[in-house]
């Protein structure tokens, strides 16, 4: 009889350490979706932007990044999701779709390496030509831009069973600014015949760039 008592006190207490180790893990889990395939190779997380007074773009008040700047007139900022900073959609020309601008940051000392990202968004496009990079530097910050046009791939597998087609004819326009909390990256991706009205607005936008 003692034996078999002892032997359920065991197996409750058994049971009783499964359920506060199994309860500990779960606390401890990561909540949230998959990584957003534009982002740039490495970081973390970025919280989406709240309450963006017009034309400007202030990081949320969980993560100053430092620096702000000036949305162009005709780009539509659009709600902020994933990894991301900020999303504006640029209108479509006639007979082609509309491009998308994406603004990441991920912290000080976090996002990866400038040429990593560079090569890496090269790497995006089948057959990519000669990809254009410069460098400049407003008010102090250091800006690293490339241009790159081909056959856009990356978002190929975005949804998850690769639904989409690589895209002819499109234009990347990628900027890294090393701002004074760290290194902000701006994305911006569509059909060539809509980037390239917008690259006037989009080295605009660089332009404009204030540390705070």
């Amino acid at each position: 009889m003692r034996l078999r008592v002892l032997s359920a006190v065991i197996v409750i207490l058994i049971a009783a350490l499964a359920y506060v180790a199994w309860n500990k893990n779960t606390s401890q889990s990561p909540a949230g979706g998959p990584a957003d395939a534009n982002a740039p190779a490495t970081g973390e997380t970025a919280m989406p932007p709240g309450g963006m007074p017009p034309g400007m773009a202030p990081a949320p008040a969980a993560q100053d990044v430092g620096v702000t700047w000036e949305k162009p007139k005709r780009w539509v900022e659009e709600l902020a999701s994933g990894m991301r900073l900020a999303t504006y959609a640029i209108p479509a020309t006639a007979g082609a779709e509309a491009a998308t601008c994406a603004v990441y940051y991920f912290g000080p000392g976090q996002g990866g390496g400038t040429d990593a990202n560079i090569e890496r968004w090269i790497g995006e496009f089948e057959n990519p030509g000669s990809p254009a990079r410069r460098e400049q530097k407003v008010r102090g910050m250091n800006i690293t831009q490339v241009e790159v046009s081909g056959t856009y791939r990356a978002h190929a597998g975005m949804s998850g069973g690769g639904s989409e087609s690589p895209s002819p004819g499109w234009t990347l326009l990628g900027a890294i600014v090393e701002g004074p909390n760290g290194a902000l990256f701006f994305k911006l991706t569509g059909p060539s015949a809509t980037v390239g009205p917008a690259k006037k607005e989009f080295a605009g936008l660089l332009g404009s760039m204030k540390k705070k």
